[in-house]
């Protein structure tokens, strides 16, 4: 059995118990559930897949919208977002998968690393500051994102075409992504760290596109079961965008693959600096909350 089509297997297994799981959930919900409203819970989840597929991420436009239109109560969104990520990650490994050849060592590499990060590192990051996570990983990538603008104008060289890496770009590669899926445990995403990672050490960028998805897959796998399990999700939105969200991804994914190299890492430094603008804005956010929050703990 080759690398790929283990991959592939543990997709659909964990794809596969997930519906179950989601199902009986549903089951159980439906009737207490019957007020969500599904039609714009459809039109955001569908809308952010699209741009997920992109690499710009989900979570932060459901979230928004979510909460601009009040359709998901506060405690049972991160259960959502997390549960309504699956299908369509899925799809989104699938599809890139057999689109991009990206070496299977590698792959698979990285993509242990991730939930290997998301697993045991856990508990180290969880116990960072959040707020210096943000700040930090918004001016990294700031600068990430000025350097990749002026390789794109050709001031100086950046990217390359590899589909796979070796030595020590190898360990480079699997130390961050094992950080990426730790960091993810904070709220960090790791698609734009991601993409930049795999830019700066030389690969093609659409290479990034299936090791992001992978590795976001699996990581989903666990994060939504336990969501589950405790019933802390709407289950009547997690189903409408499993349905909905695949659909989006497949037209986004034809998209990404119809560009050309040039148009693709032009992308990719669009979404490196709107993910550093989205983090800063969200420490921005927070930091004018503490305040506040420090006078009700001082009463």
């Amino acid at each position: 059995m080759s690398i790929f089509t283990l991959i592939q297997a543990g997709l659909l297994v964990g794809g596969g118990i997930f519906c179950v799981m989601l199902l009986a959930a549903w089951r159980r919900n439906h009737k207490q559930e019957a007020d969500t409203r599904i039609i714009p819970i459809a039109i955001i989840g569908g809308f952010a897949h699209f741009c997920d597929t992109l690499g710009i991420g989900s979570f932060a436009i459901m979230t928004s919208g979510y909460k601009q239109f009040k359709l998901i109560d506060d405690q049972q969104l991160p259960g959502t977002l997390n549960s309504q990520s699956v299908l369509p990650t899925v799809f989104q490994s699938f599809i890139f998968m057999t689109a991009v050849a990206v070496d299977s060592v590698t792959l698979l590499s990285l993509v242990a690393a991730a939930c290997v990060g998301a697993t045991m590192g856990a508990r180290l990051v969880s116990r960072w500051d959040r707020q210096h996570i943000r700040i930090v990983m918004s001016v990294a990538l700031l600068i990430v994102a000025g350097l990749m603008l002026a390789g794109q104008l050709k001031l100086f060289p950046l990217g390359g075409s590899s589909l796979g890496l070796s030595g020590w770009k190898l360990v480079i590669g699997i130390i961050g992504n094992f950080i990426f899926g730790a960091l993810m445990t904070v709220g960090i995403g790791l698609y734009a760290p991601c993409m930049v990672m795999i830019y700066l050490l030389g690969m093609n960028p659409l290479a990034a596109f299936p090791v992001m998805m992978c590795s976001c897959a699996f990581l989903s796998f666990f994060s939504s079961a336990s969501f589950i399990r405790h019933n802390r999700f709407n289950s009547r939105a997690t189903v409408t965008v499993a349905v909905v969200g695949p659909i989006m991804v497949i037209i986004a994914a034809y998209l990404v693959k119809s560009l050309n190299m040039h148009v693709l890492s032009w992308l990719v430094c669009i979404v490196v600096f709107y993910t550093s603008i989205t983090m800063y804005r969200s420490w921005l956010a927070d930091r004018k909350v503490m305040p506040s929050n420090t006078v009700v703990e001082a009463q």
